[in-house]
């Protein structure tokens, strides 16, 4: 399949230390849309076997050098091949407009990395699994819902995005007014783009943070606007998705069919997180009614917060053993 030219940078520019136990490099693949995505390898040192694998994406309008890679890597010092990637349209990836999102193409982003994965000489294709941060979690999901070859799926502080789209932030938008408005105004915002020639951007995570900001506001200002997160290349970081990136999520709910999942699945949330209503519900909806509930799992962590999840949050939030475990019971 043809691939786009895509400039990868070869420095680490990672928001976390290099480790010594894990070999690094860059690798791009395609997705069914012609997109090429860029992703960084990991592989642990002295690996001897064909491996489990596990591709990592999150969080929504973050990059692959933030906290996937966090994941991927200690992931494979753990004993994984792992695989962070950038969604299509954004950091090094590729897709000729910039900062969009789709539920269908990055749903098959994580799809196109079980394809790649599954090619590789290193890898068993028996053993696939993934992690999905923050709205990449409710892709992950999506994906597993999809994807029969993925045995084992973790949702990492997830976000259904097309959930918090359509009905606002705690559902405090869910009427068919709030919708209509919405919808009409990204609708006057495709013609001003066209009037413009291009399209206009929504601004990442605000900044100066207002004193009187929500609480997961300052959340997400304290990981992606400080050192501790900041990165170049991430839309939240920075200028956003564009106004009307994410149209097509007012409309389409993602995890429609997640109660038939067959797979495991381990949902995983802060219990002080503003967004812990999107993986209790998520993981009710996955066991209603579902003949396959006994690899289904919802883990809450006490005290923490949304980002706590991304890297920790400095108090070692991030149940490492406990994902070390899940892989290894599910991609044997």
């Amino acid at each position: 399949m043809k691939k786009e030219a895509l400039s990868l940078t070869q420095d680490w520019d990672k928001t976390f230390p290099k480790s010594d136990k894990v070999n690094h490099s860059k690798v791009t693949f395609v997705n069914r849309y012609g997109i090429t995505l860029a992703a960084d390898l990991y592989v642990p040192k002295n690996a001897a076997d064909k491996l489990p694998a596990i591709a990592v994406c999150g969080p929504f309008g973050a990059v692959k050098e933030q906290c996937a890679g966090l994941y991927a890597q200690t992931m494979a010092e753990r004993g994984f091949l792992t695989l962070a990637f950038d969604p299509s349209f954004t950091g090094e990836s590729g897709g000729n407009v910039r900062y969009m999102a789709s539920p269908d193409i990055n749903t098959e982003d994580f799809m196109a990395a079980v394809d790649f994965l599954s090619l590789c000489d290193m890898v068993d294709p028996e053993r696939i699994g993934i992690i999905g941060i923050c709205g990449w979690g409710g892709m992950a999901l999506n994906t597993a819902a999809l994807d029969t070859r993925i045995k084992a799926t973790a949702a990492m502080t997830m976000y259904d995005m097309t959930r918090v789209n359509a009905k606002g932030y705690f559902d405090s938008e869910d009427s068919a007014d709030a919708r209509y408005a919405k919808k009409a105004a990204m609708c006057a915002q495709r013609i001003a783009d066209c009037k413009a020639g291009d399209y206009k951007l929504g601004g990442g995570v605000v900044d100066p943070l207002p004193a009187d900001a929500p609480y997961f506001v300052k959340d997400y200002y304290d990981y992606y606007k400080t050192p501790r997160g900041y990165h170049p290349r991430s839309l939240n970081s920075n200028g956003g998705w564009n106004v009307i990136g994410c149209e097509s999520f007012i409309n389409q709910p993602i995890l429609q069919y997640a109660n038939e999942i067959r797979s495991a699945v381990l949902i995983v949330h802060g219990d002080a997180a503003h967004s812990c209503y999107f993986g209790k519900d998520a993981y009710a909806h996955m066991i209603d009614g579902s003949a396959y509930t006994d690899n289904k799992e919802l883990l809450l962590i006490p005290g923490a917060s949304h980002t706590d999840l991304y890297d920790g949050g400095g108090k070692n939030a991030i149940p490492f053993d406990k994902l070390e475990a899940f892989f290894d019971t599910y991609l044997q």
